[in-house]
């Protein structure tokens, strides 16, 4: 059944990627929006750990980890968020519903491949400024997405080695509306930029078992610098509301300059120790020279792009994975913890990422078909030099289904 619905699935994604609001942050305003998590909820529940790979699951941080699938893997993951933003004086509620990605990953020996689409960057806004010269309005939509195909090969038995490719491609809308006191006719303008351009990813798995029972598990990855190409559009009007409608008059289309936009590097590496089959525990650390991202459609002298970081714990305990008796000792327990910085400084203030997180795996059916439920509370910003601090909750759920594709058959 998996094999008939994968063409079918990934179709009916990317359509569904297209149409739907990722997010609903203030800071998804500048740059290219908001960085999404790009990994599984297995991973997710972890605090976004990466390290570990394994036999059933896809790990669609690292590719290395295709080399270590022995069952063809089929995954898709959906979330909802609730998120309270709060300034110094105000405080307003929202709420998303999305699909994170869907993958497969398909093992042929030693090598195995895998192939999805997840959400890259998201932007979704609705901001609104009044003071004593008149009212400033701006709002935007849109965000890249993510086509990639993967390989991982096992070139001993302790190291494995990956690579990615993949396609971005997306489109950015920003709508600003400025209307000033005692003046009828207001001004609109209108920025939208369909990206597109191709990134590579490069990574590493290492395993050894240093006791009897303990393993080491080692990982790092690294993401050059990609450039994509913009084309641009841009529209002026003169604006006037009447009973709520908006009346638009004099729209004229401006030329801009098609160009490129870079999407900054990235290095991931981490370590960690456990039981295999049993427990994890491990640390990851990751850099986004998000540095050199620009603003695209609004020149702000109060805004500053700078390297990002951000630190990872979590890990993983199965009480036995083996037991047929008992369902809640093959359950997977997971939790875990990241905080970074986003690389975005406002009015001289950092914007910091905080999160903590805690799932479960649940077997749900034949060749280890499992069931992925996870939950995370964080928050970004600040409530300092008029900016806004996000508070959310987030649960996430995902379907990791398991089959044989390439078998020997045999006759008598």
């Amino acid at each position: 059944m998996i094999k008939q619905l994968v063409t079918v699935a990934i179709l009916f994604f990317t359509v569904t990627l297209s149409a739907q609001e990722i997010t609903s942050s203030p800071y998804s305003f500048f740059g290219i929006g908001v960085q999404k998590f790009k990994g599984t909820t297995e991973n997710r529940s972890m605090g976004g750990l990466s390290i570990a790979s394994d036999s059933i699951h896809v790990n669609l941080q690292n590719p290395a980890g295709y080399g270590a699938l022995r069952l063809t893997t089929y995954t898709i993951g959906v979330s909802h968020s609730e998120t309270t933003i709060s300034s110094n004086d105000t405080e307003d509620d929202l709420s998303n519903t999305n699909i994170d990605y869907l993958a497969i990953g398909i093992p042929t020996g030693k090598l195995g491949f895998g192939l999805g689409i997840v959400p890259f960057t998201s932007v979704g806004y609705q901001l609104r400024n009044v003071d004593e010269l008149g009212t400033s309005e701006f709002s935007g939509r849109g965000g890249l997405n993510k086509l990639f195909l993967a390989a991982g090969y096992q070139l001993t038995e302790n190291l494995r080695l990956g690579v990615e490719g993949s396609y971005n491609f997306g489109n950015i809308q920003n709508r600003s509306i400025n209307f000033q006191n005692d003046i009828q006719f207001g001004t609109r303008e209108i920025n939208r930029s369909d990206l597109s351009g191709f990134k590579m990813k490069f990574a590493a798995q290492y395993e050894q078992m240093v006791t009897k029972k303990l393993q080491l598990t080692a990982s790092a990855s690294f993401t050059p610098t990609t450039d994509l190409k913009s084309e641009n559009f841009r529209e002026l009007a003169t604006l006037v509301r009447y009973n709520e409608s908006e009346l638009v008059s004099d729209a004229r289309e401006i030329d801009v300059i098609d160009d490129e936009m870079s999407l900054p590097s990235e290095v991931r590496f981490g370590a960690g120790i456990g039981k295999p089959r049993e427990w994890f525990v491990g640390a990851e650390y990751q850099r986004l020279s998000s540095s050199e991202y620009t603003n695209r459609s609004f020149e702000l002298n109060n805004v500053e792009y700078t390297d990002a970081t951000t630190y990872r714990v979590g890990g993983y305990f199965i009480p036995d994975y083996n037991d047929v008796t008992s369902y809640f000792k093959r359950v997977v327990y997971r939790a875990g913890a990241r905080f970074g910085d986003s690389g975005l400084n406002i009015n001289g203030e950092d914007i910091d990422e905080f999160g903590i997180s805690f799932g479960v795996g649940l077997p749900a059916g034949r060749l280890l078909t499992n069931a992925n439920l996870g939950v995370e509370f964080g928050r970004r910003g600040t409530t300092s030099a008029g900016l806004v601090e996000e508070n959310f909750f987030s649960v996430f759920l995902s379907l990791s289904l398991n089959d044989r594709w390439f078998q020997q058959r045999k006759f008598n």
